[in-house]
């Protein structure tokens, strides 16, 4: 049984999806949930669920983030923790932290890789005019959201859609690819899941 261990900066949707598909047959189990923010309304979804909680504030650590990622670290490992993932985990990362987590880190971000890395990306899709949006699940390398791309779902860009209005659309399609490659990751498969938005969600 894999071990995982979830980073969150906010309300911990994603990660609470995570969490509820670790049940039954599944080849892992949660163990751990941090936060760089002690107010991140996620951790007490994640306690609820009687999964472990910590924050580390960045904020104390000022511009030295070796020292700040040197006590999450600390956090994590406790926990021995098989699998990282990244849930709105908004702290871009040395690469100290990833390639101490190599092979076993994971990251969601809201757009169809290698398009729009970084932030603003729904925004940056309906000014280019693009059809299709949508997220992807990826390993996490020292290049920000470069790594191998694990899992996308695509999203269909609507007339008049506001990033607001698209970045909700394409929230509910991260919460079924999460969890399910997350689960494939678990299980040693690595091949690439693409889901289509417009087809109906299987349990």
């Amino acid at each position: 049984m894999k071990r995982v261990a979830i980073l969150i900066s906010g309300g911990g949707s994603n990660m609470l999806r995570l969490i509820e598909s670790m049940t039954g047959d599944h080849p892992a189990r949660p163990v751990l949930v941090g936060a760089n923010d002690p107010g991140a309304g996620g951790l007490a979804l994640a306690a609820a669920q009687g999964v472990p909680v910590f924050a580390t504030d960045h904020r104390p650590f000022g511009r030295d983030r070796a020292a700040f990622e040197a006590e999450l670290i600390r956090q994590l490992d406790a926990a021995q923790p098989d699998i990282v993932a990244l849930a709105g985990f908004m702290r871009i990362l040395t690469p100290g932290f990833t390639a101490h987590y190599a092979g076993r880190l994971l990251n969601i971000h809201p757009s169809l890789l290698p398009k729009y890395p970084g932030l603003n990306t729904h925004a940056r899709a309906i000014e280019a005019g693009d059809a299709e949006a949508g997220a992807s699940v990826h390993e996490v390398t020292s290049d920000l959201d470069a790594g191998p791309i694990l899992g996308q779902v695509r999203v269909p860009v609507l007339p008049g859609d506001t990033p607001e209005e698209l970045a909700a659309r394409v929230l509910v399609q991260e919460h079924r690819l999460y969890p399910a490659v997350l689960r494939r990751f678990a299980d040693g498969n690595r091949a690439r899941l693409d889901l289509d938005a417009t087809l109906t969600p299987t349990p």
